[in-house]
């Protein structure tokens, strides 16, 4: 019997990335393959033979099996000949052995299921082919697309990969990871009453990258669903991902559902789906009334919180916007151990610039260590002649090798000693806050004009506010509020403090605070007392109390 192939090999792009850009095999637990498949909809009490499942990465068949065995049930309960079923999956990987493997397990579910070997084996190769799924053609006919997504930052692919990604999906904006097209082209292939749930990394839904992907979504699609598995274990093996599932659609905005899963057991994830989709949502679960718009983070702690976090949006402006106030980032060199030097360091003085590390701050208080930045740029102009610098000459050539092997130097040949971010001399006396990325609260330290700042640093300058009382405020509860609801989770409870979240926090402006109380929050910050700031930070946003949050405060 020829039952005929969903989509010949012939068809389609074969797979380009190289053995080395897969990711590394992990297998969803087969309690969470359900779950998932439950949030899409694919359902065995359903007419699955009319339906079209597509898997775009199948791997080693995780997805593959539970998806055969409600296919099998759906047509033995409705007694449809199994040449209905030839259109029912398509299945893609680009690695010969992961479609090996798909195969043998959807034939063997077939099998299970009371297929023939031979018809078990002709759907089985159907199904699943050797292909590059980002490279197919949008169909817009597929009823479910559900999966694991590789995760691959698009910088680690190709040139030529990387390019022809690019040019196919808007999604690919800044670094972003390549689970972000695969999303893209997911829900490119749905029908107009398609759904997608996939289980992959959530940082797309706050971080820089994810933007555009956002905004996709928000313009052309809709969250139906969303489950956060950060501290959960929904791989069979150990995969710090972060997590989460979420399934989305065609059609209009509806409320969406939002829950938590602990440790994703059996268990949990079986009451979680009945939560999910019940009429009436289960305690556990969060309902949206309204979704974030155009490229908004999705900041889905709770709608309490995020009740109180618009309040104070809509009555204090951004950082940036308040006292003339600028969040950078400290000079990366591209190789600290050649440009951070000692003040023995047999270079023209001038040419040394006095820097602060993350490990010379400690409880707030800066440490000088003695370390200097090489100031490879003239003031106002490029580079230096190295000729008007013969120390910094002889320093140089004899590190040549380490230099010139930098990718900065490879991009820029004639100033192939350069440093890959300016160093701005000036910046030293100016007073500044200086805060490192990640940490369970925001370390503020204060350099009263001192030191230039690193890389692993953050640092905040002001036009309008005292330094002192600014960093008060950014010590408090209040706006660790605003990083804690936007910023990216790490294991332990720790967040990230980078640029992109610290502009998120709302400050009142400076003439809107009391004399009384802008003494008190300098104070408060020169001692230290984080109790006493808080509750100053409360007086100064006129709040009663903030909503109860977790975190891991290291504020000492």
């Amino acid at each position: 019997m020829d039952l005929g192939l969903a989509f010949p090999p012939e068809a389609y792009a074969y797979g380009q990335r190289s053995s080395g850009e897969t990711h590394g095999v992990v297998l969803t637990k087969p309690h969470v393959v359900k779950l998932i498949l439950d949030l899409a909809g694919y359902n065995p009490f359903r007419d699955l033979s009319a339906t079209t499942l597509i898997e775009p990465s199948c791997g080693q068949g995780a997805f593959l099996e539970e998806a055969v065995r409600r296919l099998c049930a759906s047509r033995k309960r409705l007694r449809r000949s199994w040449t209905s079923l030839a259109g029912a999956i398509r299945a893609f990987d680009i690695d010969d052995e992961h479609v090996a493997r798909s195969r043998a397990v959807s034939e063997e579910q077939l099998v299970r299921g009371g297929a023939e070997p031979e018809i078990a084996r002709q759907l089985a190769e159907g199904w699943v082919g050797a292909a590059d799924f980002l490279l197919t053609p949008v169909t817009r006919d597929a009823d479910f697309v559900v999966g694991n997504p590789p995760y691959i930052r698009i910088e680690h692919l190709s040139t030529q990969l990387q390019a022809a990604y690019r040019r196919n999906f808007e999604s690919l904006y800044d670094r972003a990871d390549l689970y972000v097209a695969f999303i893209e082209h997911g829900l490119a292939q749905l029908s107009d009453a398609g759904t997608l749930a996939y289980i992959c990394a959530d940082r797309w839904t706050l971080n820089k990258y994810g933007q555009r992907l956002r905004e996709i979504i928000s313009s052309r699609y809709n969250v139906r669903a969303y489950v956060d598995l950060h501290t959960a274990s929904p791989f069979d093996s150990e995969v710090i991902a972060y997590p989460a599932i979420f399934s989305l659609g065609r059609g209009d905005t509806q409320a969406v559902r939002v829950t938590k899963l602990a440790f994703a057991t059996p268990d949990e994830c079986r009451e979680a789906g009945k939560a999910l989709l019940a009429d009436e949502p289960g305690p556990t679960v969060d309902e949206y009334r309204a979704w974030f718009v155009g490229s908004e983070p999705w900041v889905l702690t709770s709608p309490r919180h995020l009740r109180v976090l618009r309040e104070l949006e809509e009555r204090y402006p951004p950082l940036e916007e308040s006292g003339a106030t600028k969040v950078s980032i400290g000079v990366a060199t591209g190789n600290d151990k050649i440009f951070i030097v000692d003040a023995e360091a047999d270079i023209e003085r001038d040419r040394l610039v006095p820097l602060v590390m993350r490990a010379d701050i400690s409880n707030g208080t800066i440490h000088d260590a003695g370390r200097f930045v090489i100031n490879t740029f003239e003031e106002g102009a490029g580079t230096v002649d190295l000729a008007d610098f013969p120390r910094l000459a002889r320093y140089f050539r004899k590190n040549a090798e380490e230099v010139a092997k930098r990718h900065v130097a490879k991009k820029n040949p004639r100033s192939w000693f350069r440093t890959i971010d300016r160093v701005y001399p000036e910046l030293v006396e100016r007073p500044k806050l200086l805060i490192p990325d990640i940490a369970g609260s925001l370390q503020v330290g204060y350099d009263e004009g001192r030191f230039h700042p690193h890389h692993n640093l953050y640092y905040i300058v002001s036009g309008g506010w005292d330094p002192e009382v600014l960093g008060g405020l950014i010590s408090s509860k209040v706006a660790l509020f605003f990083i804690w609801s936007y910023a990216v989770r790490m294991r332990g409870g720790y967040l990230r403090f980078q640029a992109q979240y610290l502009r998120r926090i709302r400050v009142p402006r400076p003439d809107m605070l009391s004399k009384q109380l802008t003494d008190e929050l300098r104070t408060a910050f020169r001692k230290r007392d984080f109790a006493l700031l808080d509750a100053l930070a409360l007086d100064a946003y006129e709040l009663p109390k903030l909503p109860e949050f977790d975190f891991v405060d290291t504020r000492t």
